[in-house]
């Protein structure tokens, strides 16, 4: 096994973090819609030079705004999840109700965060920006499938977080503190919820047969295509947002551009960044070799 977490671990370290959603909106704290909220390897608006710098920065919140509603969408499936996970064994491991329910109620606060956040960018944006959903019929859709593969998708995107702000917030001085804060406290407790989802994976892939593995795996893979058919929307509704919130009106080769940088930025974010992340990639080769390799041949695509 790569790793040495354990819940009574996960839970000592949640104990140690401590923050509500009043410490971080509200009560004169605003964002600064003069600044970008989101690091450009996460916006990727640099290579669109037909922009302006204003516009680019138009373009980055608008991206901001979709980064919390995604999260917060896919937290509404993680949160029942997680619960269900807890309920067979209430009882027989204290650490481990004890770490999952506190997993649970993290999620319950964080989805409740990023409502008040979006409340606080629709006031100082003022340009309705329209999302993909409902996020209950998201939830219900990646629930439909098996628990391995559901859990699988909840831990690439527990990693993904992970890379995100070592990898591009935390050092990036250039975007809203107010924006950054948000991130760095989501990914205060998201560590500990990729540790707990590493020994859920492991759960219930304990007794499985590779051939069962193998099928858990094309579900995954499943629910990976089908929220990369909703990026492939969202970027058709930022663009349509874009042009309301900046006045322009693109022509025909600079919106062909538009969409191919951010197909390619969001897939990044949200697809890419969490498979090919080392600590994700070692939990699937545990369960299969094999599975790894596959999931490594088609990660590029999302990259």
């Amino acid at each position: 096994m790569f790793h040495q977490f354990t819940y009574r671990e996960a839970l000592r370290a949640s104990e140690r973090i401590s923050w509500r959603v009043e410490d971080l909106i509200g009560d004169g704290k605003q964002l600064d819609f003069r600044r970008p909220f989101l690091p450009e390897s996460l916006a990727g608006t640099a290579t669109l030079g037909f922009l302006s710098a204003e516009e680019r920065v138009i373009l980055n919140q608008i991206r901001g705004h979709g980064y919390l509603y995604m999260f917060g969408m896919v937290e509404e499936f993680i949160l029942p999840f997680v619960l269900d996970h807890a309920r067979p064994m209430l009882g027989m491991d204290d650490y481990r109700t004890r770490a999952l329910l506190e997993f649970a109620a993290e999620e319950a606060k964080h989805i409740q965060l990023f409502r008040r956040f979006r409340e606080a960018f629709a006031a100082g944006f003022g340009i309705p920006c329209e999302m993909i959903g409902p996020p209950e019929a998201l939830a219900k859709a990646v629930l439909s499938h098996q628990p391995l593969a559901v859990a699988l998708a909840i831990l690439q995107i527990e990693w993904m977080t992970q890379r995100h702000y070592l990898e591009s917030v935390r050092e990036d001085p250039g975007i809203d503190p107010q924006f950054k804060s948000l991130l760095q406290h989501h990914w205060m407790e998201e560590a500990g919820h990729a540790k707990l989802d590493t020994l859920m994976v492991g759960a219930l892939a304990d007794g499985l047969d590779q051939a069962a593995i193998g099928r858990a795996v094309d579900e995954y893979l499943a629910i990976i295509g089908m929220l990369d058919v909703g990026l492939t929307q969202q970027v058709a509704f930022d663009l349509a947002v874009f042009a309301r919130a900046s006045g322009r009106k693109l022509a025909c080769d600079e919106r062909a551009a538009f969409v191919a940088a951010q197909q390619k930025a969001i897939r990044w974010t949200f697809l890419g960044s969490g498979m090919t992340h080392p600590n994700f990639l070692a939990t699937v080769e545990t369960l299969s070799p094999a599975a790894r390799q596959r999931i490594e041949c088609i990660a590029p695509t999302f990259c």
